[in-house]
């Protein structure tokens, strides 16, 4: 079985009376002078270091074990390169570039699990909703240490991407460490399509809605949009708009561009993010722009662990322009900027080049967000295999009717009910309702 080649470099010892037997003469490489210590310190030029590259690559192609390709050698190199940069750098093969499009475009097959590389481990940033690692209950912080008995401890975030990833109805193994577990479980999880609607929403009660982003996509802003349209269409009657929570729980992100539009769908003006990198081409600032969309009623906005990077930024730009107040847990804290470049052979680089900050100008890298209001999630006495985000086909708006089961119908519990059991269920929803319903009148008493 070959070793996975990237980030590593090939130092060969001879080691005098090991008791190792060799099959073949080895031959050592010459004996370099002894370097001053002023030597020792001049920096290596772009030239010398290609040159002891190149010597690295044919000692490698000549000499490993196994005969392997100078294409798979350089490739190796470049992953290994990029990978000891920083968690989302990486290179991306012509397959992985395709199956990177899709994420954010359109349907795709896999387990549905946002994934970082931490202190070498595979970590779970977040499940996506209505997916197999979701319902199999994997949760922000999980460790995942094998897919299909291959241990991860070596492997590229984009080894693992796609090993995970496959054919829609196959199986895929996983060992998994809990963030509070003592020994490994084992998971058997059926690839299926990962859902593209990202935008889902539900009724509290006349006035008041409850909208969960749960991924930020091509289509994200329009989606939004649409169910906004009909919450307020449906609350005319009651008075209008009176309160919405935004739910971006186990966010893990997505496009920047969505990011920013979706925080213009709640502000008039101001900045909402700035990006800063090593030089002027790469700094930008994004600002609102007031629109006839624009909403103007109070809001709630819900974050955890899970949310990274585009929740990231929406839950920062409402904070800083006291637009909403955020309740929950310290979001993940991913605060960089990656360009995706394509390559003349339909390969691509994911790249780090700069950070983004708040309007307040706070970078959340390896920070997150603070709530304005924390309060940690507290399980249910009681669970079932359901999961504590209960929104289902039947609750989307505009979803399809089963006109042909009666009785399925008549079984359905009413919206009211799910929407009691579901608040029953989740201690955090039921404070942001709490707080959106009274803010008014905390407005009214700070502007007196």
């Amino acid at each position: 079985m070959r070793h996975n080649l990237a980030g590593y470099a090939l130092t060969l010892l001879l080691i005098a009376g090991c008791g190792c037997s060799m099959a073949g003469p080895v031959t050592a490489a010459p004996a370099q002078e002894k370097q001053t210590p002023a030597e020792k310190k001049q920096p290596l030029s772009k030239f010398d270091a290609l040159r002891r590259f190149g010597q690295i690559l044919d000692i490698v192609e000549r000499s490993y074990v196994e005969d392997i390709g100078q294409a798979e050698l350089v490739n190796g190199a470049i992953k290994g390169m990029l990978q000891g940069l920083d968690p989302h750098s990486s290179f991306l093969n012509a397959e992985e570039y395709k199956e990177m499009q899709e994420t954010t475009s359109g349907e795709f097959f896999g387990i549905g699990v946002e994934i970082s590389m931490e202190n070498g481990q595979v970590t779970v940033v977040t499940p996506i909703e209505d997916t197999p690692a979701f319902k199999a209950g994997m949760k922000t912080g999980d460790i995942i240490l094998t897919i299909d008995g291959q241990s991860t401890q070596e492997m590229t975030l984009q080894d693992v991407v796609s090993r995970i990833r496959g054919p829609k109805n196959t199986k895929v193994e996983l060992s998994i460490l809990h963030t509070n577990g003592r020994e490994p479980v084992t998971l058997s999880l059926v690839r299926g399509a990962i859902p593209i609607v990202s935008v889902k929403s539900k009724k509290f009660e006349d006035g008041y809605y409850w909208i969960r982003v749960t991924r930020f996509s091509e289509k994200t802003t329009d989606e939004l949009l649409s169910v906004l349209e009909d919450a307020a269409r449906e609350a005319k009657a009651h008075g209008g708009l009176r309160g919405i929570v935004l739910d971006l729980r186990n966010n893990p992100g997505g496009l920047l561009s969505q990011a920013v539009s979706v925080s213009d769908l709640f502000l008039k003006s101001g900045t909402i993010v700035s990006i800063k990198g090593r030089s002027d081409v790469t700094e930008r600032v994004y600002a609102a722009e007031s629109q006839p969309t624009d909403v103007k009623a109070p809001m709630v906005v819900l974050i955890n662990a899970g949310s990274a990077s585009a929740s990231e930024i929406v839950a920062g730009a409402l904070k800083d322009h006291h637009r909403a107040v955020i309740v929950g847990e310290r979001s993940f804290g991913k605060g960089s900027v990656q360009n995706i470049i394509p390559l003349a052979d339909g390969s691509g680089l994911k790249l780090t080049v700069a950070l983004y900050y708040t309007p307040d100008n706070r970078s959340i890298q390896a920070e997150g967000v603070v709530p304005d209001i924390e309060i940690p999630f507290e399980m249910p006495a009681k669970t079932d295999n359901e999961s504590r985000f209960l929104l289902r086909e039947a609750d989307l708006n505009r979803h399809l009717e089963n006109k042909g089961s009666e009785e399925g119908s008549k079984a359905r519990k009413s919206e009211d009910q799910q929407m009691k059991e579901q608040l029953a269920q989740d201690n955090q929803l039921r404070m942001a309702l709490q707080i959106v319903k009274g803010l008014p009148s905390l407005q009214a008493i700070r502007n007196n």
